[in-house]
């Protein structure tokens, strides 16, 4: 291992590796890295087809196959699919609302307005809502994503243009979902779900960029937003088992460093029917974010009447995208694989909605319920050194069994009442489990991506009220 520039250190190509491993981190935050996360970097870098090199973001922790905060691009011809370099949770992802409010403003409803979202948005493991998609309609949201939820008159025309890739990839197949994923997804659509997935209510601390902060709609100091973290709930769990199991079968695993790195020749039958499932699991993704924004701007309304939330953007965080990159200077399509980390794109590139093609590609990183989160822009720099990504939220540093052990709900909400954080917890285990001491911190993590420029500070963020599963 060595370090090669500032943030950044290099493992070198040796052994089975085809390419050599990068990490991108502050001498602060690699000290930290877990040994499992550079032996999941070193076989990523196994992989059949990988270019370049595999990377690991600041943010880095232990996933499945790959590590959280992974990306790694495969060439089309000779490269691989990997359901494990995308997540279980395909496009989970954040979404973020501006309001015209202030803190001042919202405290005096505070409660009432956490208190009726959490009645509007089903939150916890497995919960779903009263109402059961029939097959047509699982399909035609699967198909056609945010447009769906804004033709039945839940949305604008405007929320489709702030969404990545308009709230729709293409190339979705409801077909190659099965029946026990729609199952599992008949009735999630508009919830939460558990573990770290959130709706946070929170107020700008800090602009660092005026200019692009004002066409984001963040007008100043102390106005309130929303930032709303799920992704595609049992759908895309079910879809990502269900490909791994049958990607096992076809392929073996015994030729792969690990057993969780199944995967399928990208222009296989499998790779390809992989990549239209996962395509249609994250258009429901993209269309569930939209759902419970619907409610949670209904909840807002019924206590400030006049209020607007307007959507700032919408970006996934765990999924696979076809994407022309420089590659010894050519422009070649490849299959990035982004598990645990956000597209940064700068000025010009096609794949960002119009509105904000001039400017780059909005990005959301979280930080936990009592720490800061973070907005900031896509760069060129991140498309020349990143294959155009950047870090996704704050990455854990100590396990969901250490945390129960470790705090009480008494000492969580003692610290979180310090900071004036209001939270409402439907469970005791995830108030432990999701509390602020288990990630690593939030600044440092995006002091990288800055100083790196590969994702630009437009805005910080503090929580003022926070509802978790």
């Amino acid at each position: 291992m060595k370090k090669i520039a500032e943030n950044v250190y290099e493992f070198p190509k040796e052994g089975k590796m085809l390419v050599p491993g990068i990490v991108f981190a502050s001498d602060k935050l690699f000290k930290d890295i877990e040994e499992e996360c550079v032996q999941q970097l070193f076989n990523i870098c196994q992989l059949t087809g990988i270019i370049k090199y595999g990377i690991v973001m600041s943010d880095v922790h232990v996933g499945y196959g790959f590590p959280i905060g992974g990306v790694a691009a495969f060439d089309l011809k000779k490269g691989i699919i990997s359901p494990g370099g995308v997540g279980y949770d395909i496009n989970c992802g954040v979404r973020l609302l501006a309001a015209n409010l202030t803190k001042s403003e919202f405290l005096k409803k505070r409660k009432d307005v956490t208190h009726e979202i959490a009645r509007n948005v089903p939150v916890g493991l497995g919960r779903g809502t009263k109402q059961k998609l029939s097959d047509a309609e699982l399909n035609e949201i699967m198909k056609k994503g945010v447009k769906w939820a804004v033709e039945k008159g839940f949305g604008t025309k405007e929320d489709i243009e702030r969404v990545e890739d308009n709230g729709c990839i293409k190339g979705a197949d409801p077909s190659k979902v099965s029946q026990r994923a729609k199952a599992r997804g008949r009735n999630q659509l508009g919830t939460l779900g558990a573990g770290n997935h959130f709706i946070d209510i929170q107020e700008i601390n800090k602009i660092y960029d005026e200019k692009i902060a004002k066409i984001f709609g963040l007008e100043k100091k102390g106005q309130i937003v929303v930032m709303i973290h799920t992704g595609s709930r049992g759908l895309g769990h079910q879809t990502a088992s269900d490909y791994i199991k049958e990607i096992e079968k076809e392929y073996g695993t015994g030729h792969l460093p690990d057993r969780e790195l199944a995967s399928a020749p990208i222009n296989s039958k499998l790779g390809r029917d992989y990549m239209a499932a996962m395509a249609a699991a994250a258009n429901f993704a993209f269309t569930n974010r939209h759902m419970i924004m619907h409610k949670v701007r209904e909840a807002f309304k019924r206590f400030f009447p006049k209020v607007k939330l307007d959507l700032i953007y919408d970006i996934a965080h765990n999924i696979a995208k076809f994407e022309f990159h420089n590659v010894n200077n050519k422009s070649v399509e490849v299959c990035v694989h982004r598990k645990g980390a956000t597209r940064s794109f700068g000025p010009g590139r096609k794949e960002i909605p119009s509105v904000y093609r001039k400017i780059g590609c909005p990005i959301f990183i979280p930080g936990s319920m009592g720490t800061s989160s973070y907005i900031l822009i896509g760069t060129k720099k991140a498309e020349e050194i990143s294959f155009g990504s950047t870090a996704h939220g704050s990455g854990r540093v100590m396990s969901r069994t250490q945390a129960k052990k470790q705090f009480s709900p008494e000492e969580v909400r003692s610290m979180l009442k310090q900071k004036d954080v209001y939270v409402e917890a439907q469970s005791v285990k995830g108030l432990l489990e999701e509390n602020p001491n288990v990630y690593k911190n939030s600044d440092e993590v995006v002091k990288v991506s800055h100083e790196l420029g590969i994702g630009n500070l437009v805005a910080e963020l503090k929580p003022v009220s926070v509802l978790i599963g």
